[in-house]
Parts: structure tokens; sequence; C-alpha cells
């Protein structure tokens, strides 16, 4: 039976991923009200380039990935839609570059409504990270880099800058809180690499799981979970009485994926990505539905 035209762009957008875009967003936006600097429209508009952002950097991921021979039809992840033949090459490359160019129009309009001057060059940054993810000289999700990468570009970086751009202060506080978002996102690639580890070994793509192996991402997974956690509960514990009640779930719910992901191989780890962009999503929605209702 084939495939929708539709179907195969959505697929390619990887939906279940797009959580780690909200997440650091709704976070900032937490910590918005709680200091009393939350602005609507420069929130939504992070919220918009964020996900823009996201979205161009899986469409480039798809097209780099298969241009350099990284990807091969029939492989344990979500299925690829440049390499199944379900989207021509010159078709996601013109994606990549419009949905990229949103993005920067997006932010652009942001930055120039409410930011500072220095703000533009992180945007250049931002997208030059969206590219140099997957391609480049040295493209950092082919050694090992990827996860850090997201800790920077779907952490540190959203939750500063949208925070600062509702009028808010920057500070260590501010930087650790973003770090430990960081952190919850780069499960999610960790979860990734993980189930692909043998596929990228094949094909040559040195990824953090392929030169560490399957035992060390494990570890890393739980540790990033519980360090997360320590970074951004200080906010919590200043803004709500109710502060316990989301991390004690998040600390359940993280507990149980590092156990799943230890138990599973190959496709039957699709949805444990999933679960983790949303446990992440969760605890970013908890902290803000939280101090909105203290």
């Amino acid at each position: 039976m084939s495939r929708s035209r539709t179907a195969c762009w959505i697929e390619a957008m990887r939906l279940r991923t797009l959580p780690v875009s909200i997440a650091g967003v709704l976070y900032a936006v937490g910590l918005g009200v709680v200091t009393w600097r939350f602005s609507l429209v420069p929130a939504a508009l992070c919220l918009l380039f964020a996900l823009l952002a996201q979205i161009a950097s899986n469409f480039a991921n798809e097209y780099y990935d298969f241009k350099a021979g990284l990807d091969r039809a029939g492989r344990e992840g979500p299925r690829r839609g440049v390499t199944e033949g379900d989207i021509s090459p010159a078709a996601m490359k013109r994606a990549t570059f419009a949905t990229l160019g949103a993005a920067c129009a997006v932010g652009c309009v942001l930055v120039a409504l409410y930011g500072q001057w220095w703000m533009y060059v992180v945007g250049i940054l931002t997208a030059l990270g969206v590219m140099a993810y997957s391609t480049g000289p040295y493209p950092l999700s082919h050694h090992g880099l990827g996860e850090l990468a997201v800790i920077f570009f779907f952490g540190i970086i959203p939750v500063c800058l949208t925070y600062m751009l509702m009028g808010g202060y920057a500070g260590w506080w501010l930087l650790a809180a973003a770090a430990g978002i960081g952190l919850m996102g780069a499960n999610v690639l960790v979860v990734n690499n993980y189930r692909d580890a043998d596929d990228d070994c094949a094909v040559g793509k040195r990824t953090l799981a392929v030169k560490l192996g399957r035992r060390a991402m494990a570890a890393i997974y739980c540790t990033n979970g519980f360090l997360a956690l320590m970074l951004t509960l200080p906010p919590w514990l200043a803004a709500s009485r109710l502060w316990w009640i989301v991390p004690v779930l998040y600390l359940a719910g993280h507990s149980l994926l590092t156990l799943r992901l230890t138990r599973l191989s190959g496709s039957r780890l699709n949805p444990l990505l999933g679960m983790t962009a949303m446990l992440m999503l969760i605890y970013a929605l908890g902290f803000l539905l939280t101090v909105i209702l203290s």
C-alpha cells in the first residue's frame, strides 16, 4: 500500500522528538512566571523559532546522511523518506533551507522587537548549528558530539534566550537550569544512537554510542536524568509548595525508562525515544502549571 506524500513529510519531521523544543520554551516561561517576567508574544515567537529550527535540523539530518551514504533502507529506526524513495533528495534539500529560512525570519523579528544585538550572533550560531549537526567539514553527529550539541542548542540557548527575551536577567542559576533541560533533551538522542549503534558503525558514523558502546550509553542516560533533576530543582524549591510532586513523578518515569533501555533493542526502542521526549515535556509543563497554581 502506497504512503501518502503528507504522511512521508510528517514522518520526516520526526514529531516524536519535537517535545524537546517545546519543553525548553515552556520551562523558560515557568521561570518567567516565577520572577514576574512572563510576556506572551516573545514566548510564542521563541516557541515557533524552536520548532522550525528543530524541523529544519531533522530535514537536514535526513538529507545529508543520505547524501553521505550513511543511511540504508530497512534501518531499525523510523523510516527515512529520502533513503526509501518516498521523498526526492532535491525536495528534502529545498524543505531544509525553506524551514531554516523561516526560522531565521522569526528569529530576526524576535530580536528586533525584544532583544539585543548580540542575540543576532546567537541566532546565526544556532542556524549554523542546525547544519553543522549533519554536514560541513566536521559533522557533529558523526563524531560523537551530537549529545553535546543538543545540550547547547535545545537546552542552554532556548531556555536562556526565551527567559531573557521576556525581560529576565542572566545568572548562574539560569545557566544551570538550562543545562539541566539540555541533559533531558540529550537523552532523546542517546536513545536514538543507542538503537542505531550497529547501523551507524557499519557505515562509519562515529556517534557516541559507537565510540563508547551501549552499556556506557545506558549509564549516561541514567546519569543525565538524575543530574538534570538536580540542576532544575532549585527554581521549584523557590517557587512552589508543591515542588516535589512532578519531580518525584519524573524520577519514577526516568527510572522505568532506564530499565527498559537496558532490556530492549532494535526497533523495539522506537517508542522509548518518544517516551523520553514526552517525559521531558511533562516535566517542563508540570513546572509551568505548578508555579501558575502556587
